[in-house]
């Protein structure tokens, strides 16, 4: 029987789980068991704890449907516990270094005890300051184990389930399992401490907490915090069963209340239909239980506690104040270059939205491009009853493609298509002024797997910080996204890390990817020779990414030299980072660049290997199974200045060149398109080509703009199943000489 049980519910917190369990599976003290509690098979959470299972025989995956909830969660995890403690740690928080060795060594000096309650720190998702907010209350607390009557206010209400060690028999003897619902932690703390005999705390920190940007939710809005009146009356129903003492009653009725004064405080929490009956149920309960003799604390906590007593809910209404409603209606105001636009767009602002008008944006404005382009065309013939219009900066407007509707943007078309279009798609970020209406439905497709660190993972890299700019400015982007598009489980975590938000993400792949599994070899040809590709040459793509540390484009590579190496029959489609439309040396016929071309995919499908450093496009090229060679030259510079989310060089799509030489020779003796290179791709695309089908423009279209459900949406197609572009021409793992 291991000496810990941890269970850690992962429902709505796959980006952060293997944080969570890797800081388990690294503590110093292991006689553990883990118990990662999962939506179910497949969900991009149970595919995470299955790899962990596969590699540590302490990881032990169980199942809860998302329909159960964290109580739910819970408990099945404590149904499949076998170990002398218990302890429960949320998916999206940690275990302290140490925390279980510390827990072991109290338990040695206090003997076993029923309860063993410890400190946690609460970050903000930012990582900023933590607070400590258990200390105040365990330091009161006797050193050695104590019956609960020594120590009055530990009432188990006002600590979290996590960051506490449960004897498991002593749970299994009294029947204790978490209710159902919301507030669990508040019923379930209070009756275990009713029926503890031993407790004993430890002054240290055991769990460190993430509080999300999107805050509890149990502090959102809703009906929901009625339940909290629920978990009271159970509660205190029982301590008058158990006969408590006057002094733990008065403890517990005071902090029982205490969070329900709280809630009744925030008029935002509540339905405006809830408010007045929330409190006089408060109030009603509150005459009923109050101990003999309590005494309401001083302050506005006991004028507030005195008027609940009388239910004097006009009072009430009084002293809490009109600012907070004026809080919960602030709005962003608009901010449209020039008086005249913002008060047009103001005006547009006020008429009602256009349900059947979408609006599409693409890398700030640079054409009819990636997947807002390819849902745009799905949409033409899926949802035709749907107008679309794409948002172009004007220097691009003569690029948009016959038949395509198109605004210019800032002007004051394109204003009163943001204020009133019900969809808006955009692959970046719509403009800071554009507010996000009730009602409308903002779809990101993002561009891109990550590889560097995005969002806010980017504030610890002082170079790339200060390029990004204001955070906070760009988080209240990311308040109005709806939607967020993954193509695989490693985006669908790190998305959820570098943009917290509240949006849904959508595991349908990326809609550009699409023509890799749907383009023939007549599209293919044709893409050649749109690019200038000579006929019966094998055509190589370097795409090298952006240097944050850099001020223009540095090639990196002397591609004169490479062809030289390479042999004749090889030419270099050169495709810079979109920052540098002007791209690179022209050079001689071998080279051609390409970076302006309007499709990065159509390069793709010309392309019969790719070369890049650590450009996002090796994860969209592996989708067309052709060869990937990786130039890393300054990884180590990289990674110091942008920071990554895993190592490349370990899990690589291909061979891996340092140097200009090493790049020559893998392509000198064809082992960049040998078998060794087919299984680092074959691992990469498993990995990195989920959800990429030929089918994800489709599923958005159907999922968004015309409301299909999910159970309705086709699955994904398995990785096996799907058959790629043809290549130009079959590559025999050889370089072709001269």
């Amino acid at each position: 029987m291991p000496r810990f049980s941890i269970i850690v519910p992962s429902h709505g917190v796959a980006g952060r789980l293997s944080l969570a369990l890797d800081s388990v599976l690294a503590q110093s003290f292991g006689d553990l068991e883990l118990i990662p509690v999962c939506d179910g098979p497949g969900a991009p959470a149970a595919t995470l704890a299955a790899g962990y299972a596969a590699r540590d025989a302490r990881v032990r995956p169980v199942h809860s449907p998302p329909s159960a909830g964290l109580s739910g969660a819970r408990n099945t995890g404590l149904r499949a516990a076998t170990g002398a403690y218990v302890l429960f740690l949320d998916g999206d928080d940690t275990l302290a270094p140490g925390a279980l060795a510390a827990l072991a060594a109290r338990l040695a000096e206090t003997g076993e005890v029923d309860v063993l309650y410890a400190e946690h720190e609460r970050v903000p998702w930012w990582e900023g300051e933590p607070v400590n907010p258990a200390a105040p209350l365990l330091a009161r607390a006797p050193r050695q184990a104590f019956a609960p009557a020594e120590a009055p206010a530990v009432t188990g209400v006002q600590l979290p389930a996590w960051g506490t060690a449960y004897r498991r028999a002593f749970l299994a003897e009294h029947h204790l399992t978490f209710p159902e619902g919301h507030f669990t932690d508040t019923g379930f703390g209070g009756l275990v401490t009713l029926h503890a005999e031993r407790i004993a705390v430890l002054r240290r920190v055991v769990v460190r907490h993430l509080l999300r940007r999107q805050g509890s939710r149990l502090h959102a809005p809703g009906g929901h915090h009625t339940e909290l009146l629920d978990r009271t009356e159970l509660v205190l129903t029982r301590a008058a069963e158990a006969g408590l003492a006057p002094e733990r009653a008065a403890a517990l009725f005071g902090q029982l209340f205490a969070a329900v004064l709280k809630t009744a405080a925030h008029p935002s929490r509540l339905p405006s239909g809830l408010r007045r009956s929330y409190f006089r149920r408060a109030s009603r309960l509150y005459r009923r239980h109050r101990p003999a003799g309590y005494r309401p604390p001083g302050g506005k906590q006991g004028v507030q506690q005195r008027l609940l007593a009388t239910g004097a809910y006009g009072a009430f209404l009084a002293l809490r104040g009109a600012q907070h409603r004026a809080a919960a209606l602030a709005e962003r105001a608009p901010r449209p270059r020039g008086l005249r636009t913002r008060l047009y767009y103001r005006l547009q602002l006020r008429r009602p939205l256009d349900p059947e008008l979408a609006v599409y944006c693409a890398y700030w404005g640079r054409g009819y491009a990636c997947s807002p382009a390819a849902i745009h065309a799905r949409a033409a013939e899926l949802a035709p009853h749907v107008r679309s219009v794409f948002l172009v900066e004007a220097d691009q407007a003569h690029t948009m493609p016959a038949g395509v509707d198109h605004a210019v943007l800032g002007s004051r078309r394109a204003w009163r298509l943001l204020a009133r279009a019900k969809y808006l798609v955009n692959n970046a970020n719509f403009a800071e002024g554009v507010v996000k209406r009730p009602g409308s439905v903002h779809v990101q497709t993002q561009h891109g797997t990550p590889l560097k660190k995005m969002g806010v993972d980017q504030s610890t890299y002082p170079v790339v910080a200060a390029a990004t700019g204001s955070f906070t400015k760009l988080l209240g982007r990311v308040d109005r996204w709806d939607y967020n598009l993954s193509s695989n489980s490693h985006s669908t975590q790190m998305w959820e890390r570098a943009f917290p938000g509240s949006y849904e993400q959508l595991e349908y792949g990326y809609p550009r990817n699409d023509v890799f599994y749907t383009a023939t070899a007549d599209d293919v040809a044709r893409a050649r020779r749109a690019l200038g590709v000579p006929e019966g040459k094998v055509a190589v793509l370097y795409a090298p990414t952006h240097r944050d540390h850099h001020t223009g484009f540095e090639p990196g590579l002397d591609l004169e030299a490479f062809c030289a190496a390479a042999g004749e029959d090889v030419v270099v489609l050169l495709r810079a980072h979109y920052f540098y439309d002007g791209g690179g040396a022209r050079g001689s016929g071998r080279i051609i660049d390409v970076t302006g071309h309007r499709s990065s995919e159509e390069v793709c499908l010309a392309a019969d290997a790719l070369v890049t450093d650590y450009s996002s496009i090796m994860f969209d090229y592996a989708n067309l199974d052709r060869p990937i060679v990786v130039y890393a030259d300054d990884w180590d510079v990289y990674t110091e200045t942008r920071g990554v989310y895993f190592d490349l060089m370990a899990a690589p799509p291909g061979p891996v060149a340092r140097t200009p030489e090493e790049l020559a020779r893998v392509f000198a003796d064809g082992s960049y398109a040998g078998p060794a290179s087919a299984e680092l791709r074959a691992a990469f695309r498993a990995r990195f080509c989920q959800f990429d089908d030929g089918r994800a423009a489709e599923r958005v279209v159907r999922r968004v703009l015309l409301g299909e459900p999910p159970e309705a949406i086709a699955p994904v197609r398995p990785l096996t199943e799907r058959v790629p572009a043809p290549a130009a021409a079959p590559l025999t793992g050889h370089l072709l000489r001269s």
